[in-house]
């Protein structure tokens, strides 16, 4: 398998869930505002969306989405317990927090990274995730260490990519103490910790 990715993007989830697999696999950056590929690829003849991750199948197709590529890999490695058993509640629940981390968290940060983006719709964006972060924030009141089933799965993964955002975008997380921990414990975890070695995010 090859992950397309953007260091530190979202695509850093799958990076880590294939990290947790224990499979090999290559990784390939993107450059998406030239839609070129690090080898000088054209991306879009890879992924016409545009945007990362993409991830190159055994068999040659592309699968894209995030949260669709999350749950591919945990179910493609079961034995690396990413994912409560399907057919289960907690499954349910995983897919729950993935749709939400996805369409709302992660939405809520796109001005802040947008060039074209005013100094009012970054103040809005702050905003917004501000409210996102204290239903986090509310979910780990119960002391739990993860989202689900107290199991590191690919929901945290996705979070703890999403949420550390907050480190380069003007959010200090000290508001959100259970969040920061969630974000620190995360970011501690070997496999967290070899992907983002890989992307040079760290040293």
């Amino acid at each position: 398998m090859r992950l397309y990715y953007k260091p530190g993007a979202c695509s850093l989830a799958s990076h880590i869930a294939l990290q947790e697999a224990g499979r090999p696999f290559d990784i390939e950056a993107v450059d998406t505002a030239a839609g070129r590929t690090e080898g000088g690829a054209d991306y879009r003849a890879i992924n016409p969306k545009g945007y990362v991750p993409a991830l190159l199948l055994e068999d040659g197709s592309i699968l894209t989405e995030g949260p669709a590529i999350l749950q591919y890999i945990a179910d493609s490695h079961p034995e690396a317990g990413l994912a409560p058993v399907p057919g289960t509640l907690a499954r349910t629940r995983m897919q729950e927090q993935l749709n939400w981390i996805g369409t709302e968290l992660h939405k809520a940060f796109g001005p802040l990274f947008r060039e074209d983006s005013t100094e009012a719709d970054k103040a809005k964006a702050r905003i917004d995730v501000a409210g996102k972060f204290d239903l986090v924030e509310a979910q780990l009141e119960d002391g739990r260490a993860w989202l689900v089933a107290d199991q590191f799965s690919v929901a945290d993964a996705y979070l703890f990519v999403v949420a550390n955002w907050a480190n380069f975008t003007g959010i200090d997380l000290a508001g959100w103490p259970r969040l920061a921990a969630f974000v620190d414990r995360s970011a501690a975890y070997p496999s967290a910790q070899a992907a983002m070695r890989a992307e040079g995010l760290i040293q």
